[in-house]
């Protein structure tokens, strides 16, 4: 890797444009073939897991998968419902929605049962997954119904509407976000380097990474299908990296200059570069590749889309480094030369060139007490990480439901209201079950028994009737639950459903294949398969680190203190996000409204993501150390000038990571905590009715799971 890190360098530093327009093109065509092919999105089969997902494609097999549905809620401004007007509403809502194409069917109106609210059901074609796609129809149509019936009140909601609105609020808190990014990360390189034109360069570098990244993983979705997660995190890591790995580089160069004393010219200093960050710039880049690529083994479609998009873009990043930034780096030099030049002429002194090496005052200081007492210092640093570690035994893993989505979203205070008049239409379970056309009328009478059971039960509402597919292989029941599905009523009738009734009902009939699908049980489903490939990921993670530290540095010591550094420092992190977000102590510190627990895909991403980060970092301190070592300095100064050397630039670029990867573990409410800045939030009491109160403006956490709910 040193020398091809150093061949590149040197054939982009002679041909400095020939580089820098092949890079630019490079760009062009990565672009041009992303728009050519288009992405290739998740389908819904794509998210099945566990038995709701073979119980979904059972059913869709059959013909008999659920559809989308809208629910418009009809009532009263002030007063009692005006029951004539209602109906007269609700008669010309249904003769509009059934004129859409992409409607296909409207069921009958529903009172509620204090008669405060009529409901008017839509169901809609096509896949549940492009359902908000096709959700603005059908609020134009309820807002030409509210126009005609200004007396009332027209309220839309259900899961398209939502996901749309999450996908909104997703979309405006990420250009918040942005719009902080690129200006702090500005500030951040002119600070280090002094010079709008040197802050600039690892700017664009990382834009045009990104840039050559979005269409590649274009390209790539046709291979690993994108979940509508990808492009965002192609935008945060690949700015975050893509300035890291520049200003690694661009750092060693000053150095070097500095160093050199104006007796190199810009060809050697980029060179000399190469030959130390360059190398350690590529080791770093496919540490984190090799890291973020064990998530492929969760067999999850999200992770999946995350692994492409940050493999993706790291690999770019890391091609811009070793081709595009040397170019530039000559063109740069050869012009600070001739100013340099023709100030020495005019019998000026030249400026004192930025960037040597050595470290300040600040990090001699930090370092005093490693040096002084290394034992103490490691002790009470392992003690302290351990502290952090400590909450992770308390962590509670659930998959984030509907229910816990930010009343910010119209649509989600229009739900709350749906709940509290239609308590039946809260959950529904779909059991499904497939068998030869010859054992229909057996499987009938099994599923007719069934719903007598749950007729008796008081944690179900009520049972529709039995959905037969075309060849009679297949059929269907739903049953509905009068509760949250995040309540523990909900979990319960699913595992009466599996565990009680299904087994001695259902399962008694030889080679019937049977399930139980909805939302409830992809709830449940969902953290059950994370949990199952856990042990996998994390074990092929720690072989990752390990197999990558000895192949970089040649030594097994370090690849044995990297795995427990790394292991220790990600924990840690874990440790503190399930301190402060799984309790209430912090509510009010930090004003948010916790789940009291974390999201299923929150843990393994970030495991992943602190696992890739540290050994980034660790791979530029390490370099430095053992570059001082092999020029003969005693390994005790060696470590402390390697620290003390690559300190600034670690913390720099650790500064930009923050705030470039916290775009993305602040997109998405529902996986920590809900946000509410209306001034109120839904909590689940239990019993399926909730109660409103507190407050909430922060949201940390990532979502990702676009449009399912």
């Amino acid at each position: 890797m040193k020398s091809l890190s150093v061949r590149m360098a040197r054939w982009s530093a002679r041909h400095p444009w020939r580089a820098i327009v092949g890079w630019l093109v490079f760009v062009a065509l990565c672009l041009g073939a992303g728009s050519a092919v288009g992405t290739n999105s998740a389908k819904t089969a794509d998210y099945r897991v566990g038995e709701a997902g073979r119980a979904e494609a059972l059913a869709a097999e059959g013909h008999l998968e659920r559809r989308s549905t809208e629910q418009v809620l009809i009532s009263a401004r002030s007063g009692a419902l005006d029951r004539a007007a209602a109906q007269a509403a609700a008669k010309d809502l249904t003769a509009r929605m059934k004129r859409l194409p992409d409607v296909a069917g409207v069921a009958a109106p529903l009172l509620s049962d204090d008669r405060a609210i009529l409901m008017v059901e839509v169901t809609l074609k096509g896949e549940e997954r492009d359902a908000k796609d096709k959700v603005d129809a059908l609020v134009e149509q309820t807002a030409a119904v509210q126009r005609s019936h200004p007396g009332l009140l027209l309220q839309e909601t259900g899961s398209p509407s939502i996901s749309k609105g999450v996908d909104q609020q997703r979309s405006d808190d990420l250009a918040l976000s942005e719009a902080i990014t690129l200006p702090v990360t500005l500030i951040t390189l002119l600070v280090v380097f002094g010079s709008v034109t040197m802050a600039g360069v690892p700017l664009l570098l990382a834009l045009s990474s990104i840039a050559a990244a979005i269409g590649l993983s274009m390209v790539a979705s046709h291979i690993s299908p994108d979940a509508g997660v990808g492009t965002n995190v192609i935008l945060m890591i690949g700015l975050a990296v893509g300035v890291d790995y520049t200003l690694f580089y661009l750092k060693r160069e000053r150095e070097e200059r500095a160093r050199s004393g104006g007796r190199l010219g810009s060809e050697a200093l980029v060179e000399l570069a190469a030959a130390t960050s360059g190398r350690a710039v590529v080791v770093s880049g496919l540490a984190v590749v090799a890291s973020t690529a064990t998530l492929y083994l969760a067999s999850d479609v999200i992770f999946s889309s995350l692994a492409t998009g940050t493999i993706v873009v790291v690999l770019v990043a890391v091609a811009s480094s070793l081709t595009a930034l040397p170019a530039l780096l000559v063109r740069l030099g050869k012009r600070a030369e001739r100013k340099a030049l023709r100030r020495a002429q005019r019998g000026k002194t030249a400026r004192r060139v930025r960037g040597q090496s050595g470290g300040g005052r600040v990090w001699a200081a930090l370092l005093r007490p490693a040096t002084r007492h290394p034992l103490a210092t490691l002790c009470v640093s392992v003690l302290g990480l351990l502290a952090l570690v400590a909450p992770l035994a308390g962590l509670k893993i659930t998959k984030m439901s509907r229910d816990t989505h930010s009343r910010d979203i119209p649509a989600m205070r229009v739900y709350d209201r749906l709940n509290e008049a239609f308590p039946e239409q809260r959950v529904t379970h779909q059991v499904v079950v497939r068998a030869d056309a010859s054992r229909a009328a057996e499987i009938a009478s099994a599923l007719r028994e069934v719903a007598r059971r749950a007729d008796a039960d008081p944690l179900f509402a009520d049972a529709s009737r039995i959905r037969t597919s075309a060849d009679h292989r297949t059929s269907v029941l739903e049953l509905k639950v009068p509760y949250l599905g995040n309540s523990d009523q909900a979990y319960d009738s699913l595992d009466r459903l599996r565990d009680d009734f299904l087994p001695a009902t259902v399962g008694r009939i030889d080679g019937a294949e049977f399930g139980v699908s909805g939302d409830v049980a992809r709830y449940a489903d969902y953290p059950a398969h994370q949990n199952g490939k856990l042990p996998l990921v994390l074990g092929a993670l720690l072989l990752v680190t390990f197999a990558m530290t000895v192949y970089a540095f040649r030594s097994v010591v370090l690849g044995l203190i990297g795995v427990v550094l790394n292991l220790l420092s990600a924990a840690a992190a874990l440790g503190l996000l399930v301190l402060v977000f799984q309790g209430t102590w912090a509510e009010g510190l930090l004003d948010f409204h916790s789940t009291g627990s974390i999201g299923s895909r929150v843990p393994l991403f970030l495991f992943v993501i602190l696992f890739g980060l540290s050994m980034d970092y660790q791979v530029f301190v390490v370099s430095r150390i053992r570059e001082a070592a092999l020029a003969g300095v005693p390994t005790r100064q060696a470590v402390l000038d390697g620290i003390r050397s690559s300190a600034s630039v670690v913390t720099s670029a650790a500064v930009v990571m923050i705030v470039g990867v916290g775009d993305i573990t602040g997109d998405g409410r529902a996986d920590i905590v809900s946000r509410d800045t209306s001034g109120t939030v839904w909590r689940n009491n239990g019993n399926g009715k909730g109660s409103f109160g507190g407050r909430s403006k922060i949201a940390t956490g990532w979502q990702g799971y676009k449009g399912l709910f």
